[in-house]
C-alpha cells in the first residue's frame, strides 16, 4: 500500500474512491473498504482512499473533539490489511475547510485523484459548510465523467455501527459489544518505552505502551491481551489512565503487567487488545493500598483467563 500527503501530482492514474475519516475502521467501514477493493477489481483500477489528518472536529473543537480510536499509524495498517492500494492524507485546516464542495469535487476528486467511481457513505457531507452530498457528487459526475454509489449503513440489533457508538461502549465498558462492532477486540498500539518504574517498586513491573493520543476513549483496569512480543498474545493486567493516586495532573499513561513474563522489552512495537473490563480508575490513600488492589487485579486477570478459553 502506498501512502502519500495530500491529492497530488502522484496520481496519474484513473482510481475508484472513497472519503472519509475512518476512525477505528469499525464494520461499516470495512464493508466499505471490501466494496472498494472490490469495485477498483472489477474495474481494473487501483483503490484509493482519501482521508483527513487531524480530524476535522480537532481543528474547529479542540476541546470537544472526540477521542481518537485510533493512531494515524493504526489505521494505516488496519486499511493495508484490506488491501487498499494508495491512501492520500489530506491535511485538514481551515485553508481546506473553507473551500466550496463545487471546488472539492473538481481540484481533489476529479484532478487530483482521477477519480473514476465514487463510494461513499449515505450521510457523507464535505465542502465549505458541509453543503455538498451524494446528490451533488452525481450531478458532477455527470459533468467530470466518474460514476458514484452510496454505501447503506450497517447496523447490529438496530444499533447504527459507527465510530461514536464504539467510542459509547468502550466508555461504558461494554467491550464485548466495542467489539462487535470494530470485528474485533479493541486495542492500542505502541512502543514499550522507560516509564518510573513504580510497578517494578510495587512488586508487580509493568511495559509502559506509548499513547499518542491527547485523549484516550476508556480508562479503568482491564484483562488484556498483548500481542508483538511473542509468536502468541500474552495474557496480562492492562491499566490506562491519570494514575490519581501518584499525583494529581497527570497524562494518560497505558501500563501493563503481563503474567508470568520476566523479559527486557523497551523498544518493542506491542498492541493491547482490551478484553475484560474489572473496574474504574480510582485514587487509594497510600502506595500500600494500591499495592494490595493491584495484587487482586492481577488475580481477577489470572480468573478471567482460566475461564475463558479464548483467551
Amino acid at each position: 500500500m502506498r501512502v502519500f500527503f495530500g491529492p497530488s501530482e502522484q496520481q496519474t492514474t484513473p482510481t475508484v474512491l472513497t472519503i472519509g475519516n475512518f476512525d477505528g475502521i469499525h464494520r461499516g467501514h470495512a464493508a466499505m473498504l471490501e466494496r472498494l477493493t472490490a469495485k477498483a477489481r472489477e474495474l481494473g483500477l487501483s483503490s484509493t482512499v482519501l482521508t483527513f489528518e487531524p480530524h476535522p472536529r480537532e481543528l474547529f473543537t479542540p476541546d470537544q473533539a472526540p477521542a481518537r480510536l485510533t493512531s494515524l499509524r493504526e489505521k494505516l495498517v488496519l486499511m493495508e490489511g484490506y488491501g487498499v492500494d494508495n491512501v492520500f492524507l489530506c491535511h485538514f485546516d481551515r485553508r481546506l475547510a473553507s473551500l466550496g464542495a463545487e471546488d472539492f469535487i473538481r481540484q481533489i476528486v476529479v484532478e487530483g485523484l482521477k477519480a473514476r467511481h465514487v463510494i461513499i457513505g449515505d450521510d457523507f457531507r464535505f465542502g465549505k459548510g458541509r453543503a455538498g452530498n451524494f446528490e451533488m457528487l452525481e450531478t458532477a459526475g455527470r459533468q467530470w465523467g466518474f460514476s458514484v454509489e452510496a454505501m447503506g449503513t450497517v447496523d447490529h440489533d438496530g444499533l447504527r455501527v459507527s465510530s461514536s457508538a464504539v467510542r459509547d461502549a468502550l466508555a461504558a465498558g461494554q467491550l464485548e459489544l466495542a467489539a462487535y462492532l470494530l470485528g474485533r477486540p479493541y486495542g492500542i498500539a505502541g512502543r514499550v518505552y522507560h516509564g518510573d518504574k513504580i510497578g517494578r517498586t510495587l512488586g508487580f513491573p509493568t511495559a509502559n505502551v506509548q499513547l499518542k493520543r491527547k485523549r484516550v476513549p476508556l480508562t479503568g483496569v482491564y484483562a488484556a491481551m498483548v500481542a508483538g512480543l511473542d509468536k502468541r498474545h500474552l495474557p496480562g493486567a492492562a491499566s490506562i489512565g491519570v494514575r490519581p493516586t501518584l499525583r494529581d495532573g497527570l497524562k494518560p499513561t497505558l501500563e501493563v503487567h503481563l503474567l508470568d513474563f520476566d523479559r527486557e522489552i523497551y523498544g518493542a512495537h506491542v498492541t493491547v487488545y482490551f478484553m475484560h473490563k474489572l473496574r474504574e480508575e480510582e485514587k487509594y490513600p497510600s502506595l500500600e493500598a494500591l499495592t494490595a488492589q493491584i495484587a487482586l487485579d492481577v488475580e481477577a486477570t489470572k480468573k478471567y483467563f482460566a475461564g475463558n478459553s479464548n483467551g
